[in-house]
């Protein structure tokens, strides 16, 4: 019997966003079986001291960290505070290449060494090159290496045609990780820093039989949805056979490593500033900080903004502007001045106005009629108190599959934005191929049940947050669903508009977002024929329950039940279907 293989998350830069990530760990936990550890790459603390908060609760223990997690992008706003902190117990004391443990389940990887996680050898650089004695060579063929910055070069003869512009831009790559991954030959490289989610072509190793697999990861809670967290079940090299160990995917390139020579100064460059408070950014070849956006001058210096003064002078990579500190000493908010807005929302007790009039703390206390109030209370935002954990099924990127609250037939699912959205027809374009997937995998698990799939959605720019319909039905009444459909829709005086069967899925998505328009509504069914019906709604009186109580519940004889309350299950009946769906569905799931 083949052992159980190790479970490992891997998250990108996070800032601080330790209550985000959490969550999202939670969510993957709960969508799958459970897994056995987290490792961080990239900036671990926060860009501002408006995140001190947050990472304080679980450094002094008010929050618990739910997963052995393991970071080494030790800089960031109140990294030498903490982590100061951490290291002056005895028993941290001296060098413990399996991490200092900061706080329960908090490990910081400090320096560079070499560790043994579930039987992974896990080799990481945090910024401070291993000596001469102690060098890389012995770190050679592990299963897993973790940097900063991306190795210069990773992406030499990968197929970039679909990859985000900043995967070829040499900011936030150093050529000496380029060394160290040539030298070391790991079975995966993990990186951050630069923004963005790539995920290159395995690539083969000079020296050694095995590939290398590398993927750079995108920050918590990133503007642009770009993954920030991505699972993997390695086999440990230590127990794989010969034949495993040297098995060549199909899409192997050659090593982009192959004409790297070695950097000047490196030792040198390794290193990280002799000043205090240099904002704790690591090593970097030029001793300058290649933090995202920040060496075009964008970013504000936080050590200026907040005390008016920077050792680095006119070397900063980052702004000095005196405007924007003294809208800093009225109280307004860093983010809002560095980003233009703030992700706490009303939780921020600082001001979110450059007016005078506008500045007022007391003001920008009070709850904003915004976003960020629905979303928490919002039932289907995962990051509410009010969400039910338990019925959701599987966790994406942009969406997420649950139970429906009250479902009409057993597996009635919902597909549901994790966005705080009123219609998946305004998300992101980006986003359709993970949708298409999820519709695509459930209509494969239902017809293994001898079962058809209906998906439809009431779209609204009112509504307040967006649930796209999944309702399997017995096979042989999916021929039956678009004729009831249209007597439906006579009975209440409009007639359905259809695409062209011949349409393909995403421009059938194009030509629905065509078709809807801000200050109207529209309904849209997509039947077990592949054919879609549609219909952009002016009467006001529409019911939004028309698809499930007009023609659905009437279709399946269960016009009682089209009321989701007169379908409600107690929350052990819940469990129990979760359960039991996650089971038959999990040969299916499009979620890595």
């Amino acid at each position: 019997m083949e052992p159980r293989r190790p479970r490992i998350l891997l998250c990108g830069d996070v800032l601080g966003r330790l209550n985000l990530l959490f969550k999202r760990v939670h969510l993957f936990r709960k969508s799958v079986d459970p897994f056995d550890a987290l490792l961080c790459v990239g900036q671990f603390f926060p860009d501002s001291d408006d995140g001190i908060d947050e990472v304080s609760d679980y450094f002094e223990g008010r929050s618990a960290v739910p997963i052995p997690t393991y970071f080494i992008g030790d800089y960031g706003v109140g990294a030498i505070r903490f982590l100061s902190a951490a290291s002056k117990p005895l028993a941290a004391r001296g060098f413990k290449t399996d991490g200092l443990e900061v706080c329960p389940n908090l490990f910081w990887l400090k320096g560079s060494g070499k560790f043994s996680l579930l039987g992974l050898s896990v080799v990481y650089l945090s910024g401070k090159q291993p000596s001469e004695d102690d060098g890389s060579r012995r770190y050679s063929e592990d299963d897993v290496a973790i940097t900063n910055e991306w190795p210069s070069g990773v992406s030499t003869g990968a197929d970039t045609s679909h990859a985000p512009s900043e995967v070829t831009d040499l900011s936030g790559t150093d050529p000496v990780i380029s060394e160290l991954a040539k030298e070391i030959m790991p079975r995966y490289h993990i990186a951050g820093t630069k923004g963005v989610f790539y995920e290159r072509e395995p690539y083969s190793n000079d020296k050694s039989a095995h590939f290398t697999r590398f993927l750079g990861l995108a920050s918590v809670g990133n503007k642009n949805k770009q993954k920030f967290i991505h699972g993997i079940t390695p086999i440990p090299a230590s127990i794989m056979s010969p034949t495993e160990i040297s098995a060549r995917p199909p899409n192997m390139t050659m090593s982009p490593y192959m004409h790297v020579e070695p950097a000047s100064h490196a030792s040198e460059s390794l290193k990280r500033p002799d000043y205090p408070d240099s904002q704790y950014w690591r090593y970097d070849t030029s001793q300058k900080r290649q933090r995202k956006g920040g060496s075009n001058g964008e970013k504000l210096c936080f050590k200026f903004t907040s005390s008016g003064s920077c050792s680095q002078g006119m070397k900063c990579n980052f702004r000095h502007d005196e405007e924007s500190r003294e809208h800093y000493l009225r109280n307004v908010c860093f983010d809002f001045l560095n980003k233009g807005k703030c992700e706490r929302g009303s939780d921020c007790k600082f001001g979110h106005s450059l007016t005078e009039e506008g500045a007022s703390v007391s003001q920008n206390m009070q709850p904003h009629s915004g976003q960020g109030g629905r979303e928490r209370t919002c039932w289907f935002c995962l990051s509410s108190p009010n969400v039910e954990m338990h019925l959701v099924l599987s966790v994406g990127e942009s969406y997420y599959c649950a139970l429906a609250k009250g479902p009409l037939v057993p597996n009635h699912v919902l597909l549901v934005p994790i966005e705080h959205c009123p219609n998946t027809l305004t998300m992101p374009s980006d986003t359709e191929a993970e949708l298409e997937k999820y519709k695509r995998t459930l209509c494969k698990y239902f017809n293994k049940q001898a079962k058809a799939v209906v998906f439809f959605e009431w779209v609204s720019p009112q509504s307040p947050h967006a649930n796209l319909q999944v309702i399997p039905i017995p096979l042989s009444r999916a021929s039956n669903v678009k004729r009831i459909f249209k007597l439906a829709s006579k009975k209440l005086g409009f007639e359905f508009e259809a695409l062209n069967l011949d349409t393909s899925y995403c421009e059938g998505r194009k030509q629905l977002r065509s078709q809807f328009h801000s200050n109207s509504c529209m309904f849209y069914v997509e039947l077990p024929d592949c054919s879609t019906l549609f219909h952009v709604v002016d009467d006001k009186k529409f019911s939004v329950q028309f698809g499930l109580l007009q023609v659905m519940a009437g279709m399946l004889n269960m016009a009682d039940r089209a009321d989701w309350r007169n379908c409600k299950l107690s929350r052990q009946e819940e469990e129990q279907m979760a359960r039991e769906f996650k089971e038959g569905f999990d040969a299916f799931d499009p979620v890595d």
